[in-house]
């Protein structure tokens, strides 16, 4: 399986020097992830072995400074850094990927240049609020809250890998603020929990838009996709059963296939 490499590129907007796993060969996929900051994983080498995929660090995360979460000052910052990278990576048309935050980051960046993406696939994005429905406080929740809310099975390999912590006690620890930091980073652009205006820009979506949710998702109810789907012209909902928030580590025999075929259509 391709080995991602990682690029450096120094942005104008913000000053932020971002970094860049990449891997593979084919059509471009950009991948932006989760709140609990960036992992290559199993989707992600799946979709390398026919695409190239460039998997950005989300600012403050990863192999980015720590505190270059603070060069971004807004979510429209955020929005801009993304389109200038991918601008950097000459990349004028590309697939976005997103998962949970990254979800909501791929709905942005899709509604503010939709010119240049040619599919978009979210899976558990955040970024609308049901008052029926209200999305978890995330930041918030102890643990063990945490992990309960995230994954209906903790028992398949890739959540494993989450949550297992390093063997050697000084590395356990560094994991553990490198996450709280992560989801802290996140916070800046959806806290208070309720929508930021996402609703309002969703129709500018043009890409043909695969909408993918657990069906036991705790964090983001399932309703949510309907919710997605209902405002973006072009696109479907796939419901994977069985699966939390993180369908592609829990049920990723199931999800893998769905994205795959769909990228290729």
């Amino acid at each position: 399986m391709p080995t991602p490499k990682t690029e450096t590129i120094q942005l104008d907007h913000c000053g932020f020097e971002a970094k860049v796993k990449v891997a593979g060969s084919g059509s471009p996929v950009l991948y932006l992830h989760t709140a609990g900051g960036p992992r290559w994983d199993v989707l992600l080498d799946a979709l390398a072995e026919e695409h190239t995929v460039y998997a950005p660090d989300h600012p403050g995360t990863g192999e980015t400074d720590r505190y270059s979460i603070h060069q971004i000052d807004t979510l429209w910052d955020l929005v801009l850094a993304y389109d200038e990278l991918l601008d950097r990576l000459g990349l004028s048309e590309v697939a976005i990927v997103g998962s949970s935050f990254g979800g909501m980051m791929a709905a942005e960046v899709a509604a503010h240049r939709p010119d240049r993406v040619s599919k978009l696939v979210l899976m558990s994005a955040i970024g609308l609020w049901r008052d029926d429905a209200p999305v978890a406080q995330y930041m918030l929740m102890p643990p063990d809250d945490l992990v309960t809310t995230l994954f209906a099975d903790t028992s398949p390999a890739p959540v494993q890998a989450f949550l297992t912590p390093p063997a050697d006690f000084k590395e356990a620890a560094v994991a553990q603020a490198d996450l709280i930091w992560a989801l802290g980073t996140t916070g800046k652009f959806v806290w208070p929990i309720p929508d930021k205006g996402l609703h309002k820009r969703l129709h500018r979506i043009t890409a043909p838009t695969l909408v993918l949710w657990g069906d036991k998702d705790a964090l983001v109810s399932a309703a949510y996709a309907e919710e997605f789907a209902a405002r973006i012209a072009d696109s479907r909902v796939e419901i994977i059963d069985g699966a939390g928030h993180v369908p592609q580590w829990e049920k990723a025999d199931a999800v893998i296939p769905l994205v795959q075929d769909f990228l290729k259509e």
